[in-house]
């Protein structure tokens, strides 16, 4: 039996590589006579750091033999079905989930958030991939969305994977970036692009500044999506009037652990966000995208959103009324967190139930 991974691998983006490393480990662990492949923007990178087969992405013809090698095709996990970033992508996720079914594979759309989608996206989702076998989202909104798309297809509620991470932030890492959680606690920021980013930095840049000056935290920013994070980040910095820091980017682990190792997290991207909560820290979230809303729904989290992109930018005291909020409540929140990810590991777990399931069918 061979699995074919189709996600947003081999572009350095940490989430993303989180995902397809907890994916790997759980079908190894369940299903040990399971081959793997992935495809990949970086093969070369993604066969040798998971011990996996991996193809270009971007080789049409490499791409469809690889297919032809497959017995079940796995979409995710991560957004892919969406048009928002633009249609192009979304043509080529359901475009392969549309080739292996034609092609008798089996098919399962795998822990994905599903959306935005607009009238032609909706068209394409309904043509390209009616013929699924499976399909697990990530949160309840996605669920209605798929199953009102596909009705003939079974479309179960679970959580992200990377819930699942079972790693033990190693301190050593933290005070190898120069970073001191004890002596100089820090509060990890995580931005990224957005058409309409420019309007709330100086919101995020408050946010920091009022935890630098009042409670003693140090801004330090993380770009978990590579270089564009990196540059989204220094225009906040220049924004603020405390002395953050920008890190490089990091492996899976050194990000986790400096998460881990966070007093806070305000974060966008929704993999800092996911990294917090399975560490219980308490972050303020921006939701800049419905999965990012959907996760802090799912955690019943009790913060409502710093600030909302393609929304009222808020005032001077609302930026600090959450800022204070988020340490007054701190320990409430942490241990919030702690129950609401047990739940979630379990939803987590279920996507591999179904895969499992769906391969001995």
């Amino acid at each position: 039996m061979r699995v074919l991974l189709s996600g947003y691998y081999g572009f350095g983006n940490i989430g993303d590589e989180a995902l397809l490393r907890v994916i790997v480990g759980r079908i190894r662990s369940r299903m040990p006579e399971v081959e793997i492949e992935a495809l990949s923007a970086s093969p070369e990178a993604t066969g040798a750091q998971y011990g996996i087969a991996a193809t270009q992405r971007r080789d049409a013809g490499a791409v469809r033999a690889a297919i032809d090698r497959c017995d079940c095709l796995l979409s995710g996990g991560g957004g892919l079905l969406q048009n928002a970033t633009s249609t192009r992508s979304l043509l080529y996720y359901a475009g392969l989930l549309h080739t292996a079914h034609r092609r008798k594979k089996k098919t399962m759309i795998f822990a994905q958030s599903i959306g935005p989608l607009d009238a032609l996206g909706r068209l394409l989702v309904r043509a390209l991939c009616s013929g699924v076998d499976r399909a697990s989202v990530r949160d309840a909104r996605s669920a209605r969305l798929l199953q009102s798309l596909l009705p003939a297809t079974r479309v179960e509620r679970s959580a992200d994977p990377v819930f699942l991470l079972d790693l033990t932030p190693d301190e050593r890492d933290v005070r190898d970036e120069g970073l001191d959680p004890v002596g100089a606690p820090y509060v990890l920021v995580s931005v990224r692009k957005h058409q309409a980013l420019r309007a709330g930095i100086p919101a995020i840049a408050r946010a920091v500044d009022r935890l630098a000056r009042e409670h003693g935290l140090r801004g330090v920013f993380l770009p978990i999506g590579g270089p564009e994070d990196a540059d989204v980040a220094t225009r906040v910095i220049r924004a603020c009037e405390s002395a953050p820091m920008l890190l490089p980017e990091r492996s899976i682990e050194r990000s986790a652990a400096i998460v881990a190792s966070a007093r806070a997290v305000i974060g966008m991207r929704l993999h800092a966000l996911i990294f917090a909560a399975r560490f219980a820290v308490p972050f303020l979230a921006i939701p800049y995208d419905p999965k990012v809303a959907a996760l802090c729904e799912d955690l019943a989290y009790p913060l409502a959103p710093l600030w909302v992109p393609g929304g009222p930018v808020p005032e001077n005291a609302a930026v600090d009324a959450s800022v204070e909020r988020l340490m007054s409540e701190h320990a409430a929140l942490r241990e919030h967190l702690q129950g609401a990810v047990a739940a979630l590991r379990s939803g987590a777990e279920r996507n591999f139930e179904l895969l499992q399931d769906l391969l001995d069918g």
